[in-house]
């Protein structure tokens, strides 16, 4: 009890820190609106929403819906005791609002759950009356960790795993009359134990984050009867403009019924495609089962393939779905069962580009992925979103920075996350959750019961979450974390599910399965038979004030340096402020990062690039948004150009790059008098050499003379026509300099930038410098200062075509 006593007040400590317990942890229910949070660091704007009678209650299951069906979300009783007190709690202490989990504001509870205490829930709830001569099933759609489950006092079960759904079906023990008790303990060891967890820690901080511990997805009942849909799954393919649709359907029935399933496919108020098909057991089958057993039960399986002519292929720039309906007849009986769901037809493979390497093919076309790394954390709901809106929120907001893919980063988001990105149009390369069920230095499980729950959850997650068509990627393994068995688990899911690609390790280490060599920044080598992509990159932050979680322990990868606008590390807090010039010096920078990648591609053959990332998590600030989202951190219409891929480098070139040949320059090593970049200053002493300017190796250099010391002086005439410069104010800059440059155009200073660029960029030049040009005879005067690794300095003058 001591140890537990100490733990407690060591992470009421840390949390504090991380933003925990700076206010009241104990919510208040309003009476005027019906909201019921704890007041924590940060909030989103959808909090205001949230309202203790119905939280999150929208139809949780998109793809499998029925009219008849309860939320159960809302307030119930909680109580947190140790994990060793194994009877029902005899007194609550207080409320909680489900679905959001314990930890978070919205909770109102607000509160670190230890691994040695257990958190109860209880609540009762009603049948109608309409639900009599129905199975009544009671659904979780997420509960972390370890999960046992009472009603009317009698157990229920127990479940293990914090992504996956699981049902009871509570039928028989159900009273006739009056209200129904429901009591569920939770154990959640966090990241004590080898279990699927993300980046959930008891001592959040870097790159870990708070624990989710409890109910965090909505809990409902639904009513079926006898004979019913079950589960559904959905493949599709393209062939010659003709789509087709194969679906498993199974469910429950009794094994003496007759059934009759009728699925049809309908675009708007068009039915598109139907099939009718009849079922019922094998007579020997039923002497057996029926006669003999007095089975009340069975379980079926029906395939069906319906085929759309002229068929809508779904993609993020048309995402398009088709409505699927389901009737299940029971013929003997006279009940039937309706089920309402949904169907993009698109198909995921690899083709090869001209070079023989491995390429992205999405509906039989080649496909460039453009994303951002997306963790799928709230700061008032934690793992849970305030609001729907909140989560389509997120979806809209990729979309505007014109990316077309996320990748959803060791979590498992609610159905309707997937259902928004399906509607809207966005990919998904989907993580599984990590743990430490095994070393990735051995590629060995921990030990049988890691490897099986592992494989279990695994299990569930690709057949509950299998039907959305923006899922188009399985990653298995992330980084080596709980990282074993490689080769074997990334070979048997993708045999479970051949319709999307397989990538076995996110970043390292690779054992040279599955479909994709993926990076985490630079470039990965090409294949013939695997995609390359670069999955997670760059990390550059500032902190947004008043919109940031804890502003002193704000961090990113790079950050700028206040005085200088040099990119500099940004890992020791406190980062710099989120300023106007700021978000632009963030825009530009990041920009750049996804114009290197377009320029870079027809080399290198990758197939994605995504960002890390799409939202600032609690200390985190990398994020293109804050973390309430309340803010962009970049502008969006100027970051989209770079995204998806218009920044091409286009126009003509006036003074030509080392792109077009280059040209003599006048340069030196040794550092010239004051005035070296005015246009009368005479440099016939210096040395003369072929633009550009570096040391072989540096990436998007082409090198024409080589420069290894720490600086370099540049000077260049060029000659331009009167009509010309009746553009002036097009002129651009085109440079690629490592590191830091200053120019000049006839002495008056036209761009300074410190840090390093890895390709080509044509940049804007100062207003005062373009009015300093000239027909005829200029001179630009250029000095570079590199302090490690790569470097390079070319320039030229660019005027965009009109």
């Amino acid at each position: 009890m001591l140890a537990m006593k100490l733990w407690i007040i060591l992470n009421v400590f840390l949390l504090t820190a991380s933003g925990f317990g700076k206010e009241p942890l104990w919510g208040q229910e309003s009476g005027d609106t019906g909201q019921f949070s704890a007041r924590g660091p940060l909030r989103t704007r959808w909090a205001d929403q949230v309202l203790a009678e119905r939280p999150r209650c929208e139809h949780p299951r998109p793809q499998l819906a029925r009219e008849d069906w309860i939320c159960l979300n809302g307030l119930w009783d909680y109580t947190i005791q140790a994990r060793n007190q194994l009877t029902q709690p005899s007194q609550y202490q207080g409320k909680i609002l489900v679905p959001f989990p314990v930890e978070s504001s919205l909770s109102g509870v607000m509160r670190p759950l230890s691994p040695a205490e257990s958190l109860w829930y209880r609540r009762q709830f009603e049948v109608p009356e309409s639900w009599k001569n129905k199975r009544v099933l009671l659904h979780f759609d997420g509960v972390d960790w370890e999960t046992r489950v009472w009603l009317n006092g009698r157990s229920l079960g127990t479940h293990r795993g914090g992504y996956d759904a699981f049902c009871f079906d509570i039928t028989e023990l159900l009273r006739q009359d009056g209200p129904q008790e429901l009591v569920v303990a939770v154990w959640d060891p966090t990241d004590t134990f080898w279990q699927l967890r993300g980046k959930q820690s008891l001592r959040p901080g870097g790159c870990s984050y708070s624990a989710c511990s409890g109910i965090w997805q909505t809990v409902w009942l639904e009513a079926v009867p006898a004979a019913f849909v079950e589960d559904l799954a959905i493949r599709t393919e393209l062939r010659e403009g003709q789509g087709r649709v194969y679906l498993k359907v199974a469910g429950r029935m009794p094994p003496d019924h007759s059934i009759r399933l009728r699925a049809e496919l309908r675009d708007g108020e068009t039915s598109v495609a139907s099939q009718v098909v009849s079922y019922q057991i094998a007579p020997a089958v039923k002497q057996n089962l029926v006669d003999f057993y007095r089975a009340e039960s069975t379980y079926f399986s029906i395939d069906m393939q319906l085929t759309v002519d002229s068929a809508k292929p779904w993609s993020p720039e048309e995402p398009h779905l088709y409505d699927l309906l389901l009737e299940l007849t029971d013929e003997t009986a006279g009940t039937s069962d309706s089920v309402r769901s949904y169907v993009g037809i698109r198909e995921v493979t690899i083709g090869q580009d001209s070079r023989g390497r491995a390429q992205l093919l999405l509906n039989g076309k080649p496909y460039v992925l453009v994303g951002a790394l997306d963790q799928g954390y709230w700061p008032d709901g934690i793992y849970t979103a305030p609001t729907d809106e909140a989560l389509r929120f997120d979806i809209e907001a990729a979309k505007k920075l014109g990316l077309n893919a996320v990748r959803k980063h060791v979590k498992v988001e609610p159905q309707r996350w997937y259902y928004w990105c399906d509607r809207l149009g966005l990919l998904v390369l989907q993580d599984f959750p990590s743990g430490d069920a095994g070393d990735a230095r051995t590629d060995r499980a921990r030990s049988p019961e890691a490897a099986a729950q592992w494989e279990t959850e695994v299990r569930q997650i690709l057949r509950q979450f299998g039907n959305h068509p923006s899922i188009i990627m399985w990653i298995v393994f992330n980084e080596g974390w709980g990282q074993f068995d490689t080769l074997r688990n990334a070979e048997w899911v993708k045999q479970i599910d051949p319709t999307r690609l397989v990538d076995e390790a996110s970043g390292f280490p690779w054992h040279g399965g599955g479909d994709v060599i993926d990076s985490h920044g630079g470039v990965p080598p090409s294949d013939a038979k695997r995609i390359s992509i670069t999955s997670e990159d760059g990390g550059w932050g500032a902190c947004a004030v008043g919109h940031s979680w804890n502003e002193t322990l704000a961090w990113a990868y790079r950050t700028y340096e206040p005085q200088t606008w040099r990119p500099v590390e940004g890992m020791q807090p406190p980062l710099p402020p989120l300023t106007e010039d700021a978000r632009d010096w963030l825009t530009s920078w990041i920009r750049r990062m996804y114009q290197a990648f377009w320029r870079q591609r027809e080399n290198d053959g990758r197939s994605g690039y995504f960002y890390t990332q799409l939202v600032d998590v609690e200390t985190e600030c990398n994020g293109l948004l804050t973390y309430d989202r309340a803010i962009f951190k970049v502008k969006p219409e100027v970051l989209r150009s770079g995204v998806v891929g218009l920044c091409v480098l286009s126009g003509d070139e006036l003074l030509p790059t080392a792109r077009r040949g280059g040209g003599v320059w006048r340069y030196t090593t040794q550092e010239p008098s004051a005035n070296w970049f005015q246009p009368d200053f005479d440099d016939s002493s210096w040395a003369e050499g072929m633009a550009g300017f570096g040391r072989r190796g540096t990436p998007g250099a082409i090198i024409g003379t080589e420069w290894t010391t720490k600086q370099i002086w540049l000077r260049r005439e060029f000659h331009l026509p009167a009509e010309v410069l009746i553009r002036r104010e097009q002129l651009r800059l085109r440079i690629h300099h490592d590191e830091d440059v200053r120019v000049y155009l006839n002495g008056v200073e036209a761009f300074r930038e410190s840090g390093f660029l890895t390709d080509y960029d044509d940049v804007a030049i100062t207003p005062e410098a373009l009015a300093a040009l000239q027909p005829g005879r200029n001179v630009i005067a250029i000095t570079c200062q590199q302090t490690e690794g790569g470097q390079y300095i070319d320039a030229g003058l660019v005027l965009p075509s009109e």
